[in-house]
C-alpha cells in the first residue's frame, strides 16, 4: 500500500484469465486469430493494470484464473507491484462473490473489474470508490452496453447479486437491479461502459484509439 493511496481501506480487484491462445477472447479469433486475440487480451490487461496502479487510489489485487503461477501473471506482479490472488471455483458469479467476500471479511470495501474494459479509467474508478467510501451507496455498478456490467463495488456482502445469473447474457444488469430492489439495497450506477469481446467492440476500440491519435496523447495505453 502506498502512503499516497487515496482510499487505503479499499481494494481494487482485477479479474483476469491466463492469456492462453484459444482460451481468451475467442469471439475475436475469427478476426485476429487465436494468438492475435490472446495478444490483444494481454495488452488490454496491461492497460488496466497501468491505469489502476498509477492512479494510486488503493491497493490493487490481480485475481488470476486458473492460478497465480502462470508466467504472465508473475511478470505482471514484478512490473506493477500488485498482489496476485487465485480465483476460486465455480461460475463467474460464485468467483466474484468469493473474492469480494474475502476482501470484505478483512474490513475493506471492494471494487471488482475485468481486465479488458476499455471504458474504465482512473476517473471512473475514483468515482466508484468515492461513492462507497462516503456511504452514498452500499453497491456501485458500472452498466455495460451489452446489458451486463463492467464494475461492481460493495461495502458489505450481497451474495444474492451473484447467484442464478445467466452470465454473458443481455439481462445481467436488469436482473441485478431487480434483486437490489427486492433486497432494499441502496445502489448507485456509473455511466455506461463497454469492454472488448466481439468484432463490433474491436471496431469501436479502433475508432476510439484513432480519435486519440494526436500529438499530445500518451501512447502507453494503446492496445491496437
Amino acid at each position: 500500500m502506498s502512503e499516497r493511496d487515496r482510499f487505503p481501506n479499499a481494494r481494487l480487484l482485477i479479474f483476469a484469465k491466463a492469456p492462453v491462445p484459444g482460451q481468451v477472447k475467442t469471439r475475436l479469433a475469427g478476426r485476429l486469430g487465436a494468438r492475435g486475440a490472446a495478444h490483444l487480451y494481454k495488452k488490454l490487461l496491461h492497460r488496466t493494470l497501468a491505469i489502476a496502479v498509477s492512479a494510486r487510489l488503493c491497493p490493487v489485487e490481480l485475481w488470476c484464473a486458473p492460478g497465480v503461477r502462470q508466467g504472465f501473471f508473475i511478470a505482471c506482479r514484478r512490473k506493477y507491484g500488485v498482489r496476485l490472488r487465485r480465483q476460486g471455483a465455480g461460475d463467474l458469479g460464485r468467483r466474484m462473490n468469493q473474492a469480494l467476500n474475502q476482501v470484505l471479511s478483512q474490513g475493506h470495501y471492494g471494487v471488482l473489474i475485468g481486465g479488458d474494459c476499455i471504458s474504465l479509467g482512473a476517473p471512473e474508478l475514483q468515482d466508484a470508490l468515492q461513492r462507497l467510501a462516503t456511504g452514498t451507496a452500499d453497491v456501485v455498478l458500472g452498466p455495460a452496453i451489452d446489458g451486463g456490467y463492467v464494475l461492481v463495488g460493495l461495502r458489505q456482502p450481497c451474495s444474492a447479486l451473484f447467484r442464478g445469473i445467466a452470465w454473458g447474457g443481455s439481462d445481467v444488469m436488469a436482473a441485478t437491479r431487480r434483486r437490489l430492489r427486492r433486497a432494499g439495497v441502496v445502489w448507485s450506477e456509473l455511466s455506461i461502459g463497454w469492454d472488448v469481446d466481439t468484432p463490433a467492440d474491436l471496431k469501436r476500440l479502433r475508432r476510439v484509439q484513432a480519435g486519440e491519435a494526436v500529438p499530445s496523447a500518451s501512447p502507453k495505453y494503446s492496445v491496437v
